[in-house]
């Protein structure tokens, strides 16, 4: 498996101190933020997102994804949705990113599998302009779908090769799901897990890996027993707990808890 994290850990740092980060602690990879607060999003030129793509080349550091924030059940008109996510697929394929995350955001207002069938059917659009550019958009496990059984609903309903899943390892075991459940219905979709560790289901301050109560043992044991190969991403979100120890002090312990997980279940 390869390593990366996100840069919801270190909120706003330039891209040449995340890069510096990734490289000194072993990261293969690094997932962008992609927010106008952040300095990759779709507000890029081209000459900027050629920068960036050249910076990670010249770094040896690959671009896993961006985490965007489109909400593709969302009770609203779907042409704003869409173009969201066609403008993070195209700042993805400029920069070199295979993946594009997006949100459920479904809401309780709506009639039971309104939201599934609102957002397959945004997905299912997105995916062919996606197919065109060599991005996959994931949809991650949160919020109204936090589960990985919430999600193949929607994935299911989507059928297409350029749409999978993210699994957010918090919100499934919130939701209630074992891992090996969670696998087994993410399984045909899965692009990449975010990993991360908190105190509590009451207290979700960031902690570092290893130090919390979410089951990260058992996820890379899962993973690893089926012979997944992919990408482990250490988000560690900052931006939202000010109090939280800030990411580079643990990325070095961090990245060596992944590599003893990983040894671990081999």
């Amino acid at each position: 498996m390869k390593f990366a994290f996100s840069t919801l850990g270190v909120p706003g740092l330039a891209l040449s101190e995340v890069l510096r980060l990734a490289v000194a602690h072993g990261y293969h990879g690094v997932e962008l933020r992609a927010h106008p607060e952040e300095p990759v999003h779709p507000g890029l030129s081209p000459d900027e997102r050629d920068d960036v793509a050249a910076a990670f080349k010249a770094a040896g550091v690959e671009v896993l994804g961006l985490a965007g924030y489109a909400r593709v059940a969302a009770p609203r008109d779907d042409e704003p949705v869409i173009e969201e996510i066609r403008a993070l697929v195209e700042l993805a394929a400029a920069v070199g990113a295979p993946f594009v995350r997006v949100f459920p955001g479904g809401t309780d207002e709506q009639a039971p599998g309104e939201a599934d069938a609102v957002a397959a059917r945004r997905l299912g659009t997105a995916a062919e302009y996606a197919a065109d550019l060599g991005v996959r958009i994931l949809l991650e496990t949160h919020d109204s779908h936090r589960t990985g059984a919430d999600a193949m609903r929607v994935l299911g309903l989507v059928g297409h090769r350029q749409v999978g899943a993210l699994w957010d390892v918090m919100h499934t075991w919130l939701g209630g799901e074992q891992p090996l459940e969670t696998y087994a219905a993410l399984s045909p979709y899965l692009g990449y897990v975010q990993v991360k560790d908190i105190a509590s289901a009451e207290d979700t301050t960031p902690l570092a890996l290893g130090a919390g109560v979410l089951p990260l043992a058992e996820c890379v044991e899962v993973l690893t027993r089926h012979g997944w190969d992919g990408w482990l991403c250490w988000e560690y979100e900052k931006r939202w707990y000010e109090a939280a120890q800030p990411l580079p002090e643990l990325l070095g312990g961090g990245r060596e808890h992944l590599g003893r997980l990983l040894n671990d279940s081999a």
